[in-house]
Parts: C-alpha cells; structure tokens; sequence
C-alpha cells in the first residue's frame, strides 16, 4: 500500500509542479507579491496531496516565536518539503541558494522574480560579499532570509554538517535567527521514492538575539537544532511502531 500511495503521490506531485511553474509564468510581468500568493497557494496544494494521497499530515509547532518583520531563519533540511512548507510560515521568505537553480528554465526565472539570494559555492569569498549584499537589502523590505546551515539535504539522524555562512549573516547583519528542526526526511526522504505516512513536524524554535559571540552562536545553533530535530526523529520513529504494533 505505501509503494503504491507513493508512486501516486511522487506522479500527481511532480506533474503539478510543472503545471504550477507554467501557470505562474504570466507573473513575471506583474508585482512580485502575485507570485508570492501564487506559491502560498501551490504550497497549500501540497499540503493537501500529501494528506489525501500519501497520508502525510503537516503539523507547524512555535508560531508564536516568529518576530515580526526581517529576521534570519537557519533551518536544518532534509526534504524537499522545507523548501516551500517556509512559504506557509513566515510572511515574505527569501531562500539563499546556489546559482546552479537560477540557470533552470522555469524555476530559474521564477526564482529571480521572487528576488531570491543566488550564491555560486564554488567561490566562498565572493559568495559571503553577495549574501552579505542581496541579504541586507531583502532585510531592509522586512523579509525573511531563509539558510539551510549544512547547505544541502541531510539524512535524519546523520552528522550534522554546518557551515560558516550562517555565522557570518548573523554577525552582519544584526537581527535575530529563528532555528528551526524538523523531522522531514523521515516522511520524504531525499533521493528515495517512498513516502511515509504519519505526522511530519517543523518546530520554531526560540530565536537567538543577534550580537551574540560567534563561536558561541554557533554552537548554540546546532545544539539547538540538532537536538529538537532528534527529539522530533525519535517521535516520528515511535508513532510509527505504534502504529505497526496496532495493525499486528
């Protein structure tokens, strides 16, 4: 049942994104807040395949430590999922990314419509400058920046991998960050076809006030978010022998 519920997902989910980045392309031409709604509006879409085909509710813990207006967001990633469930929890995200996605037709022009922050990784100097750069002027608009620490996905559970860019953004540009764990991969993992059903948790953690020290951020950090993100692990692994044990 979950082999044959995932294909139908994995099928109805991509055919739908397709159709969505071409419905969307008329808002190139027009302010950028249309194609804001327009991707709220897929992700709620998403929301509903998930529980109606695969069986994967969505539950969002933390709201209230969301601050108002421009803030830094390091959240762990480990599915596609994190990347547009974001667009459901703050008011105006702006994801850094690497340059590569920009380059994809559709996605790409997309992207750079919805004013995102494209880095190339392969020059680390240049990519702090233009973080730094596009960062601030996206904070000074009162939007969200949005960094996945370790850069790419992560299996549940693996050892965690963070990098220095997020360090930098907190010591420059001096607003809160909002950790945010997850336990995403367990239900849609990356590189894999299968699709968990169950109950997939993000959990807002407290912000960081900015103007900390930055070794000791850091640390703070991923202590933060490793540790909620295993706790949610460790729940999600447990509702689901729950539910073996009743079905035995």
């Amino acid at each position: 049942m979950i082999v044959l519920r995932s294909l139908l997902f994995n099928l109805v989910y991509y055919t739908n994104i397709i159709l969505w980045m071409i419905c969307a392309l008329p808002s190139l031409l027009l302010p950028r807040i249309v194609l804001l709604r327009i991707v709220r509006a897929w992700a709620r879409v998403n929301f509903f395949l998930m529980r109606t085909l695969a069986g994967i509710d969505c539950e969002i813990r933390g709201r209230e430590n969301v601050p108002q207006g421009g803030v830094l967001v390091a959240s762990k990633h480990q599915s596609v999922w994190d990347t547009f469930a974001m667009f459901l929890v703050f008011d105006d995200p702006s994801y850094v990314l690497k340059r590569e996605l920009m380059w994809l037709p559709l996605f790409g022009w997309l992207a750079s419509k919805a004013e995102m922050i494209a880095v190339d990784r392969g020059a680390r100097s240049k990519a702090m400058k233009q973080m730094h750069t596009d960062g601030a002027a996206q904070l000074a608009r009162g939007r969200q920046i949005i960094i996945f620490p370790e850069g790419t996905r992560r299996a549940p559970g693996a050892e965690p991998a963070y990098k220095y860019g997020v360090v930098y953004l907190y010591s420059e540009f001096g607003v809160p960050c909002v950790p945010i764990a997850l336990n995403s991969g367990y239900f849609w993992p990356r590189r894999q076809f299968i699709r968990r059903p169950g109950t997939l948790v993000m959990e807002i953690l407290p912000p960081i006030p900015p103007g900390g020290d930055k070794t000791a951020f850091f640390e703070e950090l991923q202590a933060r978010i490793e540790t909620a993100s295993d706790r949610l692990l460790a729940e999600a692994r447990g509702h689901t022998m729950q539910e073996q044990t009743r079905i035995a």
